[in-house]
């Protein structure tokens, strides 16, 4: 039976790398967002009032045109992984768009969000801040390197308060400062070990458990 996991995070926490990995050790199929070729984006990141709307618009329709080829995936690929969630295109909406556009947004997705597939879990990867940024001035990304820290706290906080209430697959945080799958060959298999044992209902030994809100996990990440 085909399975269908979703890997998220702040920008540059390592999604996509995860991904990759689970492409390679696992033989999964990928869906990756939309992002490097969004024409607006980096026009978006110097000037997000002005830019804001187009930048979203074209992530809405780029991501449901992927939800739809996801409905129809081959039954014959056992894993499928993607580095976004549909529903998180609202929370950097709700981040960056006025009333007006908002309210145009809506109306869009209203009509979109029928036919969209859900996962059989989410790992929600995350780390403090400052590594954060850290990752993401290391990728040397151009138009990601005047992301400010407010904008990924705020980001970080719309992600917990959506998990609080998600209720259509399990939610896993994963804290990952400690980790680097992409040059240690041993975090790596763990990493892979770990999806295998949520697919498997069966969790390696310490693994996260279905996130719940609680005052321990946001002090960890100083929200």
């Amino acid at each position: 039976m085909s399975k269908y996991v979703v890997i998220e995070g702040l920008i540059g926490v390592g999604k996509t790398s995860l991904c990759r990995l689970l492409q390679r050790d696992r033989q999964a199929k990928l869906v990756l967002e939309p992002c490097e070729i969004n024409p607006f984006l980096a026009s978006f990141y110097a000037d997000p009032k002005h830019y804001a709307f187009p930048t979203q618009m074209f992530y809405l329709a780029s991501r449901y045109q992927q939800q739809l080829d996801l409905l129809q995936r081959n039954l014959f690929d056992s894993l499928t992984v993607a580095d976004y969630l549909f529903d998180k295109d609202r929370l950097f909406a709700e981040q960056t768009l006025n009333d007006d556009e908002m309210e145009l947004y809506n109306r869009f997705t209203s009509l979109l969000s029928h036919h969209v597939s859900t996962p059989d879990f989410i790992l929600f990867l995350d780390a403090p801040t400052s590594e954060i940024q850290s990752r993401i001035a290391r990728r040397s990304i151009e138009a990601e390197q005047v992301i400010e820290a407010d904008y990924l706290d705020a980001l970080r906080e719309r992600y917990y308060q959506l998990w609080a209430s998600w209720t259509r697959c399990p939610v896993y945080v994963l804290e990952t400062s400690a980790l680097n799958y992409v040059d240690s060959p041993e975090d790596a298999d763990f990493l892979c070990r770990l999806v295998d044992g949520y697919l498997m209902h069966h969790p390696l030994p310490g693994a996260p458990k279905p996130y719940q809100q609680s005052s321990a996990q946001r002090v960890l990440f100083g929200i």
